[in-house]
């Protein structure tokens, strides 16, 4: 059975994806995911996006981490009293775009110099960085730019300056051809271009500290046949962890909090000291200690559906 199918919402999600972007839908008219686990299930598909759009008038998201992207994300202020911080930008600066400028000219005046006319929404017109733009509703702009591949970066909220955000790993963005409910115009492309690269100062500015050395975590289990056993179970967990690669952290730590929540449900180990070990290992590769301790919680919960006890 199909619903109130926007045809233009279909061919701008197969455009999207034409482009290399894994898309997945969004509520229609609004922002947030339709979806659950929307970062794995964002497609390049055409069939499979074929029968989702053909189901609902869902808006459009790009999951940027599978889509090797950076969008720089540019906004405007709120209102009267939503100003820059003292010092952070030249006087009468109004929006993202221009603390975005000026710290470009700051960090490589050469590169600016390849700009382009974009037509905003409400008729002036204004110089922007050379890459693929899309405007939003609101008036900002989202600027997509080529990952680096020397470095995973994650989503961003001032880092760059006043009004600049970014989506990276583990973000996403609406893309063009979206409508937000109450809004006059839709998420428009203003200038059509391939991806540039991320500029290096950007890069640099967005690069995650490194992590600090990783410390061995206590496993503290008798020496017998079934502790030996149980101490390899944990420490293959453990190993899971700690080796996932970015954007598959959070999975990782999942699975591994399932694989043992079955041991502490047969009784073979406690829960406290699962959830201790677990956040150790999620903390070593950047994880916060909040959502690392949810994403444990819930593993456990569902290791408790199936108990798992030693092999006599």
């Amino acid at each position: 059975m199909t619903h109130d199918r926007n045809p233009a919402l279909l061919s701008a999600a197969l455009d999207a994806a034409a482009r290399g972007w894994h898309v997945f839908p969004l509520v229609p008219g609004d922002k947030p995911p339709a979806i659950r686990n929307w970062a794995e299930r964002a497609t390049t598909d055409p069939e499979r996006i074929t029968r989702c759009w053909s189901h609902a008038p869902y808006n459009i998201g790009v999951a940027t981490g599978p889509s090797q992207l950076v969008v720089v994300d540019l906004d405007t202020p709120k209102g009267q009293d939503d100003l820059p911080p003292a010092g952070s930008s030249r006087p009468g600066t109004s929006n993202g775009l221009a603390v975005l400028l000026t710290l470009w000219e700051r960090h490589d005046a050469e590169g600016l110099g390849d700009l382009v006319m974009c037509e905003p929404f409400d008729g002036y017109c204004e110089m922007a960085p050379a890459t693929h733009i899309v405007k939003t509703p609101s008036g900002g702009m989202h600027l997509y730019y080529a990952a680096p591949d020397d470095a995973e970066l994650r989503n961003t909220a001032g880092k760059l300056g006043w009004k600049i955000d970014t989506r990276a790993h583990g973000g996403y963005v609406v893309a063009a051809g979206s409508t937000i409910t109450g809004k006059h115009v839709p998420y428009t492309t203003v200038h059509e271009t391939v991806v540039k690269p991320l500029p290096g100062w950007i890069v640099e500015q967005l690069r995650p500290a490194p992590l600090p050395p990783q410390q061995p975590i206590t496993v503290a289990l008798a020496s017998d046949r079934r502790g030996k056993w149980l101490r390899a179970a944990v420490d293959g967990e453990l190993e899971r962890v700690t080796r996932a690669k970015e954007g598959g952290r959070n999975k990782a730590l999942y699975i591994a909090s399932v694989a043992l929540g079955q041991l502490v449900a047969g009784g073979e180990l406690g829960a406290g000291e699962v959830t201790e070990w677990l956040t150790a290992a999620a903390q070593q590769v950047g994880q916060g200690e909040r959502e690392a301790r949810r994403t444990i919680e819930s593993g456990l919960r569902a290791g408790a559906n199936r108990p798992r006890q030693v092999a006599a």
